[in-house]
């Protein structure tokens, strides 16, 4: 499918560093992942996934696992949430401009879903969704290749950096996803997609011990579980709050069966287990 052109597309910040810059290059790799993968057996229709976001020689193995479910899939919109790695004094972010630019080619942004987001937002809980121009936030960039190569029909991005992780802002987006899809026509899918790593820098032993309560919680999709695992210390997730929004939301949905795709440390690839990071990815659906 031929790319559209933007006028205001986003730059890459991390093309040629955290993934390869030329869309040959960046499609033998995405494409190799989505091979060597084994996508989960699934019951129901796909709602959501929980992906990792290092430089994709790190944790696209892992997400690959997930992604792969959406091979034969279309969806209108995807919903993406991730941290923001960066300070901003708003506590919600999205991109102003109208496309993301990848080596693949251009991904839309959805502006007229971010704006009723932004009323819905606004008029029920005082928050507002702050457009930001030229951001560097890996987190949810990192997860575009995979979505353009395995939904090929396109589809508009909705994208959603959170600064501030508090269950406040958990409660109040989830809601409000909540009642903007289901007023959505029946034809229109969307898709919600959710950006965390797990620990950082601890040794395998540690991490997979930290790992495995942030994975329990994730399998009985107890999203106050996993805020209160993070905020502890007893488990790590930079992006707890988007994974906890998107728990909430498909729960809200009836969509309440959780399936960890694949779960893996850094030592896979470096060989050093004495610091890693940990990788988890994982599938929500709803049984019809």
């Amino acid at each position: 499918m031929e790319s559209p052109v933007y006028s205001d597309a986003r730059p890459s910040p991390i093309a040629g560093t955290w993934y390869p810059g030329k869309p040959d290059d960046l499609r033998a790799l995405v494409e190799g992942y989505l091979q060597k993968a084994s996508a989960p057996k699934l019951t129901g229709d796909i709602s959501a996934l929980i992906v990792p976001h290092a430089g994709l020689v790190y944790s696209g193995f892992t997400a690959a696992h997930a992604f792969k479910t959406l091979i034969g899939s279309a969806f209108t919109r995807v919903v993406l949430l991730s941290p923001s790695h960066q300070y901003y004094r708003q506590p919600l972010l999205t991109s102003g401009h109208e496309a993301y630019a990848t080596p693949l080619g251009m991904v839309p942004v959805d502006r007229e879903a971010i704006s009723l987001l932004d009323i819905l937002l606004l008029g029920s809980f005082g928050l507002s969704i702050a457009p930001v121009r030229r951001d560097r936030e890996h987190s949810l960039e990192i997860e575009l290749p995979f979505l353009q190569v395995v939904l090929p029909g396109g589809f508009q991005l909705v994208p959603l950096m959170l600064v501030d992780q508090s269950q406040a802002l958990v409660s109040a987006l989830a809601k409000v996803l909540t009642t903007y899809l289901l007023g959505l026509p029946p034809e229109e899918k969307t898709l919600l997609v959710a950006s965390s790593d797990l620990s950082h820098f601890f040794t395998e032993k540690q991490a997979k011990q930290l790992d495995g309560r942030v994975l329990r919680a994730l399998e009985t999709m107890d999203g106050e579980a996993l805020l209160r695992l993070n905020a502890s210390g007893q488990g790590q997730a930079c992006g707890a709050a988007p994974i906890a929004v998107v728990l909430q939301t498909c729960q809200n949905l009836d969509a309440n069966q959780l399936i960890i795709a694949d779960y893996r440390t850094s030592a896979d690839v470096t060989h050093d287990p004495d610091s890693v990071v940990g990788y988890a990815s994982a599938v929500i659906t709803k049984t019809v």
